[in-house]
């Protein structure tokens, strides 16, 4: 009987993996999956040897509090996997911790695959050597990561596909969208996205508010509609509310933003959108001493998914810290909403984002790596 452990560290490690479990229970309809697993994950089958909320700590001093726990988690999955010496061992993102545990499973013998390979090309490069010691298999989600990383002596690196490029396909058209949101065909329809983790709203959500009356003084019949992610509370967006945007919820089946135009913080929803072909404005604001370490780590332009897959320029606009302001938000996506040329060109690069992104399911390509380990 073959069996695997799966691990992942956060919400979004908990959905890729949990693709991965279904589709190695498909391929293995008698394995024994085990992991460090949340609730996605349990529900296509993987026992959690420990909860996925165990390793959640937030900022530095979180952190130092936390790593007797950590350690203890660690130290339980190794002893676990000595003993029952799974097949192959799944890590999904969460670079810092899975790149340690990755090393030392490889110690125990047993071949590790890292899905959704670490942004080194991004920040952290130096961490290479860390990385290479800690994997068999390097699951890139981005086209131009194995080329990267295959040049830095991990030759083992592929790109599996991207899981944004998949979900991506179909969902609501525009015309369901306004159906979902009882809006009518006649109203530009404006999508505010302020990011989902408390810090990110507390920040952006009233920008985004004063952001909203501005552009009605110029469209107003505007109509907003606000995507609420899992785990967010609908009181701490109450500026929007009473501006009169719409919620939706992202796990409503068929979901997809597929509006006129789109002002979103930075991440994976700018990515989505840009696959939805929404024209958007990219926004980020953080505290100074992080904007300090990201100006002096980076290796990039652009922040933006999107952007740097299009060659790390600004086919969206960012508006990032002391750029990211109430009139330079209405400045750029006024234009949009008009369908003006830069609305325009952004949707032609969409397309091309798509071709480069491609239509393969990321946890076959996973799974395609743990049948050749095990062969």
């Amino acid at each position: 009987m073959s069996r695997f452990f799966v691990s992942a560290g956060e919400t979004s490690g908990d959905l890729h993996a949990a693709t991965v479990v279904a589709e190695l229970t498909r391929r293995y309809p008698k394995a024994e999956i085990v992991g460090i697993a949340g609730e996605q994950m349990q529900s296509q089958g993987c026992v959690a040897l420990h909860h996925m909320r165990e390793l959640n700590v937030m900022g530095i001093v979180d952190v130092l509090r936390s790593l007797s726990r950590i350690r203890q988690i660690e130290q339980s999955v190794l002893a676990w996997c000595k003993e029952q010496k799974p097949d192959v061992a799944v890590l999904v993102d969460f670079s810092s911790f899975h790149m340690r545990l990755g090393r030392q499973l490889r110690q125990l013998g047993i071949p590790v695959i890292h899905f959704i390979a670490p942004k080194l090309w991004a920040w952290g490069s130096w961490r290479v050597s860390r990385l290479k010691k800690s994997q068999d298999r390097l699951a890139c989600i981005l086209p131009f990561e194995p080329e990267w990383f295959n040049h830095r002596g991990i030759s083992h690196a592929f790109y599996v596909g991207n899981p944004s490029a998949t979900a991506c396909v179909g969902g609501w058209s525009a015309a369901e969208l306004r159906q979902q949101l009882d809006v009518e065909n006649n109203r530009p329809l404006l999508a505010l996205l302020p990011g989902s983790r408390p810090q990110e709203i507390r920040v952006h959500v009233p920008i985004l508010a004063e952001a909203l009356i501005q552009i009605r003084k110029s469209i107003p019949q505007l109509a907003c509609v606000v995507p609420i992610a899992p785990g967010v509370d609908l009181d701490a967006l109450q500026p929007l509310w009473k501006q009169g945007a719409k919620p939706i919820r992202r796990t409503d089946k068929g979901f997809a933003l597929r509006a006129d135009a789109a002002v979103a913080v930075s991440g994976t929803a700018t990515l989505e959108l840009a696959l939805w072909d929404t024209p958007t404005v990219l926004i980020y604001k953080a505290s100074w001493l992080m904007v300090v370490l990201a100006r002096r780590l980076a290796n990039i332009r652009c922040a933006g998914l999107a952007n740097i897959i299009l060659g790390d320029r600004p086919v969206m606009p960012e508006l990032i810290q002391e750029a990211c302001t109430v009139d330079n938000i209405v400045a750029e996506v006024l234009p949009l909403l008009w369908n003006e040329p830069s609305a325009q060109r952004q949707r032609g690069e969409c397309a091309e984002l798509r071709t480069l992104l491609g239509h393969q399911q990321a946890a076959a390509g996973v799974a395609d790596m743990v049948d050749e380990l095990i062969k």
